[in-house]
């Protein structure tokens, strides 16, 4: 039987559910990786895609990208080598105070295990979803076509990401016909601000709707210019549906906002759809952080010492070749400041959403 399916990690991720639903526009059959303490989740997520006989085009897998041959049986290996045409690899931790033990296995070590199902594909296409920081610190300008430039990680999520992008780019230059996407940081969606997992921008935004009228924050003095590149997730899924129909293999796309906020600008944006006055108190980076390691610095303001590193991140991203293979389709980045107010609606309706990754 020739190859005639697509097959997907990463599911019933936050991007991966997402982009289920857009490939079943276009596949008769999509086939999805998913761990076995996560299955009564992902029928649950399958069933609200594609309805009661959600199975009819749906199927489930289970396994485990950590374990050689991503922890398939023999019959679903068989399955899955003969008739996958297209392998989209999401699944990942995203946790930036994931210890480096798990980053390794989830985002390395499972990443080498996805490309060596791949090779064994008749693969039109492997599509990894990377991010732009992989960046890491690296002070200046970062494209595309930059991967290694010598720069020092924030945390071990960016460190194993990157180191897992390498594996990928050097199966590529053996051969491999795959595609890299690099969103930047990835919220909830533009219109409805649904969204699975509470983190990046949104430590802060959690801790303006918790104070009343009045929050203090940590400020940085002459850090005034740096960024925080913010994405919806609905841009990244219809880019990614878009360009791995229509882009080329061999391409790096960064999903990025191409006039991200600042950070005073970003926190002037929260303040006003949180009706809250930030009260500025100039600090270290070194001392803001420790201070909200501590444990009642912690339980008191809900933001981990690990996000005040973007508050000084040093890089700016560019995607020239998004902008070029997106040209005419419609689909754009929207400015921060048309969302914001969505994402601080769903935020106040929805508390029982977490911060914790899914591993």
């Amino acid at each position: 039987m020739g190859a005639v399916s697509v097959f997907l990690t990463g599911f019933p991720g936050f991007l991966g559910s997402a982009l289920v639903d857009r490939l079943l526009d276009r596949r008769e059959t999509v086939r999805c990786l998913v761990q076995p303490k996560f299955r009564d989740a992902a029928e649950s997520r399958a069933a609200a895609l594609a309805g009661e006989d959600w199975q009819d085009t749906i199927e489930l897998y289970e396994g485990d990208i950590t374990e050689p041959g991503l922890g398939l049986g023999d019959d679903a290996r068989e399955t899955v080598l003969d008739e996958t045409d297209e392998l989209f690899h999401l699944a990942a931790v995203y946790d930036l105070a994931v210890d480096r033990a798990v980053g390794e296995a989830v985002n390395v070590d499972g990443t080498r295990h996805v490309l060596d199902v791949a090779e064994d594909c008749d693969l039109d296409r492997l599509h990894y979803v990377s991010t732009c920081y992989v960046s890491g610190r690296h002070d200046g300008v970062f494209g595309p076509s930059d991967l290694d430039v010598g720069q020092s990680f924030n945390n071990h999520y960016e460190a194993t990401k990157f180191e897992a992008e390498v594996l990928v780019q050097e199966r590529m230059d053996e051969g491999l016909p795959a595609t890299v996407y690099r969103p930047a940081i990835t919220v909830g969606d533009s219109e409805t601000g649904e969204t699975q997992k509470y983190d990046g921008p949104y430590f802060i935004m959690r801790w303006l709707q918790r104070c009343p009228g009045v929050a203090p924050l940590p400020a940085f003095p002459g850090r005034a210019g740096t960024e925080l590149n913010v994405v919806p997730r609905n841009f990244v899924v219809d880019a990614i549906d878009h360009l791995s129909e229509h882009g080329e293999a061999g391409t790096v796309y960064q999903l990025c906002d191409a006039n991200p906020p600042t950070i005073p600008e970003l926190t002037r944006l929260l303040a006003a759809v949180t009706d809250t006055r930030v009260l500025p108190l100039p600090t270290t980076l070194g001392l803001a952080k420790r201070l909200l390691g501590t444990e009642s610095g912690r339980s008191l303001a809900g933001i981990p010492p690990e996000a005040l590193d973007y508050f000084t991140h040093p890089t700016t991203y560019v995607a020239p070749n998004t902008r070029r293979d997106l040209s005419g389709s419609g689909i754009s980045c929207p400015a921060f400041e048309s969302y914001v107010d969505v994402l601080a609606a769903y935020a106040r309706d929805h508390p029982e959403v977490g911060s914790a990754a899914m591993t």
